[in-house]
């Protein structure tokens, strides 16, 4: 990565913007995604206390898991609630003002998650994980936007994979502090889910130094002065910016009204585009990740490994997730979109189709070898996720719809995104009751489905700007991307 002053790349102040939001915001997703795997039963356990003595119920084994299953998947409706939402706040309030607000969420719920346990109250860790699902929403939606307003065109990929890079720093962190000898344990638990908010807080300061989105300035708030300043910061002081300025005067000329959901879904030029953005961030979900990450455990154990053994290969596992999530901005800024996502769906599908085999002969014949073969497959998995699916799900929208329509677009693929992970939660422990290993086949056909559609619609957006590929997409079905 080469850092200049010339303001037509990368310069210092867009670098440490990237890692502050990065680290602040996205990583928090992460951690609440994967922080109540290991603790579960230790929190189980106190739910089972206080239930009699604070809320006179005594409660079933049965009773107990639906309770459980009611704290995690909550995290889950409050991302969908809250991307219904996020458009609006993204457009009210400006993308750095929405990562701000989110920021004071997840710091408030980290409050909850720390004195629920001496206050006896589940409504308090419940409520946490609502409302820090709506902040992860608002997030998701925001950031991307965010980073790719803030850049110029020629780095658009790189600063946009970031935030599927903090998502997964955050998983990983996750499975590190809760670990029962770091704070997973029985005396420590609340404090392992509220300590994303020491990188909240530190990063939230910096934050508020940040300058807002030029885009969003000038095209929104109709501010031409201040998006000028934002943009000479961003730039760097030798810079000229007035060509973007320019180009910013002509778009807010030619602005289309569709800014309104409602107005955005009856708008067939935007039919195509919003159906990529949608599909691509369900089939991030539906493609298996999180089955894996949820329940890689189990999976784990099933395949022959001790449960010490399966809880360091997890944490491995993570580890790999992120190391080839760190390619992310050298392969955008080196690749075209297309091909990457053609390949990522193609691997994932084959990955899956792999390790469901390989799992389904390891229990017939009880071979330890092919344990290994299996791990092989779900390496090689997250590897062909991080080349596409992982990445350009989060930030295809701003690349491929105007200003206008864009925060509708990103809040409708968050949305898609939050119910495909909430259906993967519900519906993958009852897919493994009946098919066993081959419970990921599903999923292999949610990753075929999406190659063929990459194939046959996706544009190349690749240094290119949104008015540039709408005319590829406008007609639809009928769109002829080349």
């Amino acid at each position: 990565m080469h850092v200049n002053d010339a303001g037509q790349g990368w310069t210092w102040l867009l670098l440490v913007i990237c890692l502050i939001t990065t680290v602040g915001t996205t990583v928090p997703v992460g951690y609440f995604f994967g922080v109540l795997n290991a603790p579960a039963e230790i929190i189980k356990s106190w739910c089972a206390d206080i239930l009699p003595s604070e809320y006179d119920t005594i409660s079933s084994g049965n009773q107990l898991n639906l309770l459980w299953t009611c704290i995690v998947s909550i995290y889950l409706i409050g991302g969908i609630v809250g991307s219904c939402f996020a458009a609006w706040f993204t457009d009210r309030y400006g993308r750095k003002g929405c990562l701000i607000i989110s920021s004071v969420m997840l710091l408030i719920c980290g409050l909850f998650f720390t004195w629920c346990r001496a206050a006896k109250s589940l409504e308090m860790l419940m409520t946490a994980r609502f409302f820090g699902g709506i902040a992860s929403a608002f997030i998701v939606t925001a950031h991307p936007m965010y980073l790719l307003e803030l850049a110029p065109v020629s780095i658009s990929g790189s600063v946009g994979v970031f935030t599927c890079i903090g998502i997964t720093g955050g998983i990983l962190l996750s499975q590190i502090v809760s670990m029962p000898q770091v704070l997973g344990n029985e005396e420590h638990w609340p404090y392992a889910l509220s300590f994303y908010g020491l990188l909240v807080l530190i990063c939230l300061l910096p934050l508020l130094s940040f300058p807002e989105s030029p885009r969003w300035l000038y095209l929104v708030k109709a501010d031409a002065d201040k998006s000028a300043m934002a943009l000479q910061r961003l730039r760097g002081k030798q810079s000229n910016v007035q060509q973007e300025l320019n180009d910013l005067e002509a778009t807010l000329r030619l602005k289309s009204k569709s800014s309104s959901m409602w107005q955005v879904l009856r708008d067939k030029e935007l039919f195509l585009p919003l159906l990529l953005v949608c599909a691509f961030q369900a089939t991030q979900q539906l493609s298996g990740v999180n089955a894996i990450f949820f329940y890689s455990l189990s999976i784990l154990t099933e395949a022959g490994f001790s449960t010490q053994a399966a809880t360091w290969l997890n944490m491995s596992i993570g580890g790999f997730n992120l190391l080839t999530s760190l390619l992310g901005p050298l392969l955008l800024r080196k690749f075209d979109r297309r091909p990457l996502m053609i390949n990522s769906c193609g691997l994932c599908a084959l990955s899956l189709a792999g390790m469901s085999f390989s799992l389904y002969y390891m229990l017939s014949t009880l071979s330890n070898g092919l344990s290994y073969v299996s791990i092989l497959f779900i390496l090689t998995f997250i590897l062909g996720f991080q080349l596409g699916l992982g990445p350009i799900a989060y930030f295809i929208g701003s690349e491929l719809l105007e200003d206008a329509p864009r925060p509708v677009a990103m809040s409708m693929g968050s949305l898609f995104s939050w119910t495909g992970n909430f259906l993967v939660g519900m519906c993958f422990p009852l897919l493994q009751q009946v098919w066993s290993s081959f419970a990921f086949m599903p999923c292999m056909c949610v990753c075929i489905l999406c190659l063929i559609l990459t194939w046959r619609y996706l544009p190349e957006t690749r240094g290119r700007e949104p008015k540039d590929v709408k005319p590829l997409m406008c007609q639809g079905f009928r769109s002829k991307i080349n």
